[in-house]
């Protein structure tokens, strides 16, 4: 995945976890393995996991945040977590034409 992404690259684009990405709740947040390319990362926040679960759910990063109900005051912090995860490639662009063959996929 490209270095390049930042937070606000993320903030208006569709993205959601990685096909070959699992999650595994903690109490802390979740740890998500990426079977791909061997990494672990930790999601430090229960939001954050509740966050990155649902982000194929809405039209952009943003109306995720909003369904979720984090605080627009936290909206930069989640942007640059979710930013991080995208350059680590845990998450990945939807493509609208194959967002069905990929909720296949992680199932």
């Amino acid at each position: 995945m490209s270095t390049d992404i930042d937070a606000e690259a993320i903030a208006g684009g569709r993205w959601r976890l990685h096909p070959r990405v699992a999650l595994r709740p903690e109490p802390f947040g979740a740890l998500a393995y990426h079977y791909g390319n061997r990494r672990l990362n930790f999601l430090r926040s229960p939001d954050l996991v509740t966050v990155v679960e649902s982000l194929g759910d809405a039209p952009s990063v943003i109306d995720t945040l909003e369904a979720c109900a984090i605080d627009p005051r936290r909206h930069q912090a989640f942007t640059r977590a979710l930013a991080a995860l995208a350059r680590s490639d845990f998450l990945v662009p939807v493509d609208d034409a194959n967002l069905s063959t990929a909720t296949t996929e992680t199932r």
